[in-house]
């Protein structure tokens, strides 16, 4: 029987102790952590349905495309431990996030709970006292529109996976994936880098000088020559032709100039402009340009930013951190203003309070902006000791952002000054600008960063201008010329990656920092510093979906699925009539199925090959790319095989970088001496799969015929007809350490690590011989079946038997593991067990004891805390355990019959 008590039901672990302590006694307050459904695994669909289409996709595609979800290992305990509760409870709040995911998850826990008590929904925005109050007063009906605006994107995607996908596999490499989003994001990426490889760069020369009024001295740059502009890199094409007609300086005619220039030593003022400006605020934090200011700023990639706003949300110190909108409350527009006012002075704000217009068509989805929680907002300085040091840089970003969106514009006065130097043959001009902010109003708090452009090295530094009169005449010294080379657009970074995205409408901000990681987890891309690198390989899998998939990776096309999805989210269509069409297709356009029908003959080889040279061909093989070259001379002999560097991006390939890669001699098959214990020679190779010494034996000596000075050949011993080759003996090898090189490593270190696995001793106890041996996941001593992991590789010469004895004394994989803990929490929330963080083998990472969840990389692992600990297991948990490997299967040889003679 009831007892009265209010079941709320939110997402994360996080959240519920805050939550519960705001709403008290009478609600009992749990976590779903995370979906606990999903699209079912081909293992979970039952027999008869293997053939269908719900054993291909998990999708009835014949029934409405009906998904067919079935409850993770994780989901089952969580829904157990939900009904258990619900039987306690006279009513159910499903307090999920207000975004499709979060109803989603909602709709999901009411199918699985099947309540027979009231179901109400409760939204937030902020988990405060008064917003979770305000929540439980004002609640809502799930709103199935969004549930089947989410649903109809999951089927998309799965629909778009798995069909595109396998012909990635076949046709460029194994475990590649397509994409409805990450694949027009790929694209994007490699677009950047065409540009780039067909760039054509053009020179050009200018000439700066010195200027000085007196004591006061500034820059001035040649405009003009003769009265006609010099040139600029924005003149040129990107194919290096000039746009317009310009004064093009070559170095000779610069460096004769500016001799000109110095021996006139002075100029005349003839125009003096001065212009009032105005600068307004930016708007306040959305999901987007949070994450592309945490990139600019704080140098985080775009999941890290999401990672550390989800735990300020969770913390209850700032808002819902998924959201389009630009929108303030009338609480938040007045506590910006309040504290303006506070820290700057009355005139730091307006008359009137700022109003931001969302851009966002979806009203249900458009929450507030990212903001500091509350009705007054707290200082940095204020949390700074309950915040760990990414959260506190974050918080501090979005805090000046929101007071900084309430303040009064900053006003300038731009000051550009025109000097003219009569030379023997023409007047040459120059100018100098400087600029004087009188009121910087909202730049007191806040200045937003930007992105590298490539006309940056045209522009100057603002300066400081002395007083000046059309007349006037200055000193003009430290006469320079200067040389300039047109450079190509920069590449993509994360937050410009992010902007480029949202401007072309291509996913939408929850799912930036997802497509992101996706891209680079991948292969596709690859981070040089802030920079986005494509891969080859991507090179390959969108030239193939652009001849074969045109449709599919088209940005228009991507960017109308998701005004179609918001369509759907706000009940203008509906699902099933929607997704017939994307898949069998429509008047419009063709359907994903009829283009995988009708793919024709795909040329493998040509679609992995890029003519770099005449005689030079880049092809993407199994091991990764590399050049095909063949010799003209000889063009039936088979082509030679270049290596590319890992580390060279495909712009830098040029024709001359790949002459000099053919040309460069080949690495590696160095002799490096004689074992003096067998006599064989010693080499080091540079192999696919990294670099090796080799023990080979020596040459022998050739006996020369006295009678005709011949070359004696051994004489071979006939083999029995039928008698199997005898196999050759394999040479020794073993892999260089890390800290080894080819060009460096000597004998003796080759004959030590040849000399691997070292006996180290015998268990005096057992007696059992302990080895130490240098494996795949790095050295470790093994005695029988037992092992145990060493710190460096340098150990496997340099332990004892005393310290490998006292090593095995050690439990594998508790008490000393323990020992080594970088942290210690108190208990999980759902575990109820400690948990910890360590250093493995492959990077920091938290443990219950049950469930190991990685720090991600680029995070600071010592700046974990326990709310932080809690939210990487329960993800962890969400996505379920780790797909086992099947064992290969054993392959069968049947014997074909003799085919018959004729």
């Amino acid at each position: 029987m009831a007892h009265g008590k209010k079941l709320v039901i939110v997402e994360s672990p996080t959240k519920m102790k805050s939550i519960q302590g705001y709403l008290g006694d009478g609600y009992e307050v749990l976590s779903s952590v995370g979906h606990i459904r999903d699209l079912a695994d081909r293992k979970a669909i039952p027999a008869e349905l293997k053939k269908t289409s719900v054993g291909r996709y998990s999708i009835d595609i014949e029934n409405d495309f009906s998904p067919y979800y079935v409850e993770s290992e994780r989901g089952k305990k969580t829904v157990a431990e939900l009904k258990r509760a619900l039987k306690t409870s006279d009513e159910l709040l499903l307090a999920t996030d207000e975004d499709r995911e979060g109803e989603a998850i909602a709709w999901h826990l009411l199918e699985a709970l099947k309540p027979k008590v009231p179901v109400k929904r409760m939204v937030f925005h902020e988990i405060t006292k008064d917003a979770i109050r305000a929540a439980v007063d004002k609640t809502r009906e799930l709103d199935l529109n969004l549930v089947d605006a989410q649903e109809t994107r999951r089927i998309l995607d799965r629909l778009y996976g798995w069909d595109v996908s396998p012909v990635l596999w076949l046709k460029v490499q194994q475990g590649l994936s397509a994409g409805r989003v990450q694949s027009a994001a790929t694209r994007m990426v490699v677009d950047r880098e065409r540009e780039r490889i067909a760039f054509v760069s053009a020179s050009y020369w200018d000439v700066t000088a010195t200027a000085a009024k007196e004591t006061d001295a500034f820059g001035i740059q040649l405009v003009r020559l003769g009265g006609a502009p010099i040139a600029r890199g924005s003149d040129f094409t990107d194919a290096g032709a000039l746009k317009k007609a310009v004064v093009v300086l070559d170095e000779a005619a610069a460096r004769a100039l500016a001799e000109e220039v110095s021996a006139a030593g002075e100029a005349s003022v003839t125009k003096v402009e001065s212009k009032p400006g105005t600068r307004r605020p930016y708007a306040p934090f959305t999901t987007s340009t949070m994450q592309q200011e945490a990139g600019r700023k704080l140098s985080m990639s775009a999941k890290h930013a999401m990672s550390v706003a989800q735990r300020l949300y969770e913390k209850g110190y700032i808002t819902y951190m998924r959201t389009d909108s630009t929108a303030l409350s009338t609480q938040a527009v007045q506590a910006a203003r309040e504290q303006a006012v506070e820290l700057y002075g009355p005139k730091a704000v307006p008359l009137n309070p700022r109003v931001y217009k969302s851009k966002s068509k979806n009203a249900q989805e458009a929450h507030e902006a990212i903001r500091p929680s509350g009705e007054h907002f707290r200082t940095p300085s204020s949390v700074s000791g309950s915040l760990d040091r990414d959260e506190l840089r974050l918080y501090d970003l979005i805090w000046k952002r929101t007071v900084a969106s309430q303040m009064s514009d900053a006003t300038y006065e731009t000051t550009t000054v025109t000097l003219e130097i009569p030379l023997a043959e023409k007047t040459a001009e120059f100018t100098a600008s400087g600029t004087v902010y009188t009121f910087k109003g909202f730049l007191e708090a806040y200045e937003e960063g930007r992105d590298e452009k490539r006309s940056d090295s045209d522009k100057h530094d603002d300066q400081a201008l002395p007083q000046m009169a059309v007349g006037d005449v200055l000193a003009v010294r430290e006469v320079e010329p200067k040389g300039h080379a047109t450079n190509p657009k920069p590449r993509y970074t994360e937050a410009s990656l992010v902007k480029a995205l949202e401007e072309k409408g291509i996913g939408r901000p929850s799912t930036f920092a997802s497509i992101i990681d996706t891209i680079i987890a991948r292969g596709y891309v690859t981070k040089r510093g802030q920079a986005l690198v494509p891969s080859w390989v991507a090179f390959s899998v969108v030239r193939l979906l652009e001849q074969h998939f045109t449709e599919l990776i088209d940005y228009d096309f991507t960017a109308a699925l998701e005004d179609d999805l918001d369509a759907i989210a706000r009940g203008e269509r509906k699902r099933v009539d929607w997704l017939k069409d994307f898949y069998f297709g429509s008047d419009d356009h063709t359907g994903l199925r009829t283009i995988v029908d009708n793919l024709g003959d795909i040329d493998a080889r040509e679609l992995n090959s890029t003519r770099v040279t005449d005689n030079a061909v880049l092809r993407i093989g199994r091991y990764g790319p590399y050049l095909e070259v063949t010799d003209p001379e000889h063009p039936d002999a088979d082509p030679r095989r270049v290596n590319i560097p890992e580390e060279l991006a495909p712009d830098e390939l040029t024709a001359a970088k790949a002459q000099e890669l053919i040309d460069a001699p080949v690495a590696g098959d160095r002799v490096l001496g004689e074992n003096p214990d067998n006599g064989k020679i010693i080499v080091v190779k540079d192999g696919r799969y990294g670099p090796y010494v080799q023990e080979n034996d020596p040459p022998t000596d050739e006996e020369v015929d006295a009678a005709t000075g011949e070359i004696a050949e051994a004489a071979a011993t006939p083999a029995k007809k039928g008698a199997k080759k005898a196999a050759a003996p394999k040479p020794r090898t073993a892999s260089l350490f890390k800290t080894m090189s080819v060009d460096t490593i000597d004998l003796e270190s080759a004959l030590k690590l040849l000399s691997l696995p070292r006996v180290v001793g015998a268990d005096p106890e057992s007696g059992e011989e302990i080895t130490a041996q240098n494996g795949r996941y790095g050295p470790y001593l093994k005695k029988g079946t037992d092992s145990r992991t060493l710190d460096s590789e340098q150990q496997l010469f340099d332990i004892t038997l005393d310290e490998a004895l006292e090593r095995y004394k050690q439990p594998k994989y508790g008490a000393r593991r323990a020992s080594s803990a970088l942290k210690e929490f108190e208990a999980d929330p759902v575990s109820g067990k400690p948990i910890k963080l360590r250093d493995g083998r492959f990077g920091p990472y938290v443990t219950d004891g049950e469930t190991n969840a990685t720090v991600p990389r680029g995070e600071d692992a010592m700046a974990v805390d326990f709310a932080r600990a809690v939210q990487l297991l329960a993800d962890k948990r969400a996505k379920g355990p780790a797909p086992k490997r099947k064992p290969a299967a054993k392959k069968t040889t049947t014997r074909k019959p003799a085919a018959k003679k004729k």
